[in-house]
C-alpha cells in the first residue's frame, strides 16, 4: 500500500487502488466492443475475453467485477459456478440477459442491465461493485449495509472489520480506541448487529455529555424520591439494554466515583437504582470507547487502571482518516449515495477536488468529512465540485488557476470537446475513437514517441498505451521508445 503524507501528490495508483481491472465475458465481439469504449472512457481498464479462455487472461486477485453478456450455447448457471469457484468474491453483473434465463441461486449477480447499458446504470453498478470489493467482495455481502460506515480498501480498515467479527458472537468487553469523528460508535453497533444480541436493544451513553451528578442515575436509574426532582421510579440504561449492548462512548470522562460503580457492574453483574436497596442483576454486553490516552490518565491518576484492565479484554483502535487518505473518494461516494436515498440531495466531486482533499490532514476525521459532503450538496445541488468551489482551508496552498496541472492531462481532455449535439445525431462510438487516436497521436508526437513519457501525459499505464497503440493501429512498436 502506497504511504501517502499530508501535503504529498497523490498518485494514480494510490487514488484509484489496484482493482480497475473488468472482466468481459461474452461471445459476441460487437457487443465485447461497445463494453470496451465505455470502461476507456470510465477510466477502467477492460479485460475481453470468450466463454472458455478467460481463465488464463485473467488475474482473479486484480479484477473488480466481471460483465458476464451473450454466451449462447452455455448454460448461465454452469458459467457462473466456474466465476464463482474462480473468484468467490468477484461481484457479477449481467448485460443483455432475460431475467428469465438468471438462475434463483446466482447469488453473485448484482444487477442485471438492459442492452445497450444505459450510463448512470452502469456506473451506479462499478460503484456498487467497488463499495462490494472494499468490504470483502460478496463473501461479505450480506455484510455491506452493516459495514456501509466502514467504506475502505486500507489494510487498517479491512483488519478492524476480521476484529468485529471476531469479537461479535462473543460477550467479550470491547474498548474502541481513536480520534474524535473515526467512526467508534459505528464500530459499537457493528458489533451489536453481528451478535447473538442483534434482536436486542443497543443502548449509547455518552458518559462526557451528562453531569457527574447524574450519571449514576442515567446508568443505573433511581426510585420515586431517591432526590429533589425524582417524581416517579425511572428504568437507567443497564436496564434499557438487557440483553442487548450497552455503549459507554467518552468512557475516558466518566468521574472516578462512577468508575468504582461500573467496575462493581462489570465484575459482579448487579447494581442498584439510586434510593434504592434491591438488587437487580444485569445481562448486558458493554462496548466501551474513547479518544483519550487512558494509560496517561491512570498515571495521572485519572483513571482507574484496574477498570481499564476490565475494559480493555479485546481492544480495537480506529485509524484517523488523514493515515488512510486512499480511502477518501469511497468513502465521499457513499456519503452521496446515502444521501440520494434519504433524498437529502446530491453533488459529484470532481478528480482534481478528490486529489487536493486527499491531501488535507482531516482532524475532523470523517465526521469532518461528511460534513463537508453536505456542504458542498447545499451549495452545487446536482452540480460537479471543482477545486475553486471547495472552501478556502481545504485548498489553501493551491493555485487555482493551475488547478489542471493537479489531475492527469486526459481528465482536462474533456474541456476541448465541443459538447453540442450536430442535428444529425452522431455514432459517439466512432467520435469517442477518433477523439482518443487524436490525443494519443499528440501525446505521442509530444514526448518524442517515447511511450512511457506520453502514457504520463495522458494519465495511464505505459502497458494501457501500448494495447491502445495496438489497437487503434497508431505507429509501428519500433517507431516508439517504451522508456
Amino acid at each position: 500500500m502506497t504511504s501517502i503524507e499530508p501535503g504529498e501528490m497523490l498518485t494514480e495508483e494510490a487514488f484509484q487502488g489496484s482493482q480497475n481491472d473488468i472482466l468481459i465475458i461474452t461471445e459476441d465481439p460487437q457487443q465485447a466492443a461497445q463494453l470496451e469504449v465505455i470502461l476507456d472512457f470510465m477510466e477502467c481498464r477492460p479485460q475481453v475475453a470468450g466463454m472458455e479462455a478467460w481463465r488464463e487472461r485473467v488475474d482473479a486477485t486484480g479484477v473488480l467485477a466481471a460483465l458476464v453478456g451473450r454466451c449462447e450455447g452455455r448454460p448461465l448457471a454452469s458459467l457462473l459456478n466456474e466465476i464463482h469457484a474462480w473468484n468467490p468474491t468477484l461481484p457479477v453483473a449481467l448485460v443483455g440477459i432475460d431475467a428469465a434465463e438468471v438462475p434463483g441461486e446466482a447469488t453473485q449477480v448484482i444487477r442485471r442491465l438492459a442492452w445497450p447499458p444505459q450510463f448512470p446504470q452502469f456506473a451506479d453498478t462499478l460503484q456498487s461493485a467497488r463499495q462490494l470489493m472494499a468490504n470483502g467482495g460478496m463473501s461479505g455481502h450480506r455484510r455491506t449495509e452493516l459495514f456501509r460506515s466502514l467504506v475502505g480498501r486500507n489494510p487498517a480498515l479491512q483488519r478492524i472489520r476480521q476484529l468485529i467479527e471476531q469479537v461479535a458472537m462473543s460477550d467479550a468487553t470491547v474498548l474502541i480506541l481513536g480520534e474524535t469523528g473515526t467512526g467508534k460508535e459505528v464500530v459499537a453497533r457493528n458489533i451489536h448487529h453481528c451478535s447473538s444480541r442483534r434482536d436486542k436493544p443497543f443502548v449509547a451513553v455518552n458518559c462526557g455529555a451528562i453531569p457527574a451528578d447524574l450519571l449514576e442515575s442515567e446508568l443505573f436509574g433511581h426510585e420515586k424520591g431517591a432526590f429533589t426532582g425524582a417524581f416517579s421510579a425511572r428504568q437507567g440504561r443497564f436496564e434499557l439494554a438487557q440483553g442487548g449492548t450497552l455503549f459507554l462512548d467518552e468512557i475516558g470522562d466518566m468521574p472516578l466515583p462512577m468508575q468504582v460503580k461500573l467496575l462493581r457492574v462489570l465484575q459482579e453483574r448487579s447494581f442498584e437504582r439510586v434510593g434504592s436497596n434491591k438488587t437487580l442483576t444485569t445481562d448486558v454486553r458493554v462496548v466501551a470507547a474513547t479518544h483519550r490516552n487512558l494509560e496517561e490518565a491512570i498515571g495521572e491518576g485519572k483513571f482507574r487502571e484496574d477498570l481499564y484492565y476490565r475494559l480493555n479484554v479485546f481492544p480495537i483502535e480506529m485509524p484517523p482518516l488523514r493515515s488512510r487518505v486512499e480511502d477518501v473518494p469511497l468513502l465521499i461516494g457513499e456519503l452521496i449515495s446515502r444521501m440520494e436515498a434519504e433524498k437529502r440531495g446530491s453533488v459529484r466531486i470532481s478528480n482534481q477536488a478528490l486529489r487536493v482533499l486527499a491531501r488535507y490532514p482531516w482532524p475532523g476525521n470523517v465526521r469532518e468529512l461528511a460534513n463537508l459532503v453536505e456542504r458542498l450538496a447545499i451549495m452545487h445541488p446536482g452540480g460537479t465540485v471543482e477545486v475553486r468551489d471547495l472552501p478556502e482551508k481545504f485548498r489553501a496552498g493551491i493555485d487555482v488557476g493551475s488547478e489542471a496541472e493537479t489531475a492527469p492531462a486526459a481528465e482536462s481532455a474533456p474541456d476541448m470537446i465541443d459538447a453540442t449535439l450536430p442535428e444529425g445525431g452522431i455514432d459517439l462510438k466512432e467520435y469517442l475513437n477518433d477523439l482518443e487516436v487524436r490525443m494519443i497521436r499528440q501525446a505521442l508526437d509530444e514526448a518524442d514517441g517515447v511511450v512511457a513519457h506520453a502514457a504520463k501525459r495522458l494519465g495511464m499505464r505505459r502497458t494501457t498505451l501500448v494495447e491502445k497503440m495496438r489497437k487503434f493501429g497508431i505507429g509501428r512498436e519500433e517507431d516508439a521508445t517504451e522508456f
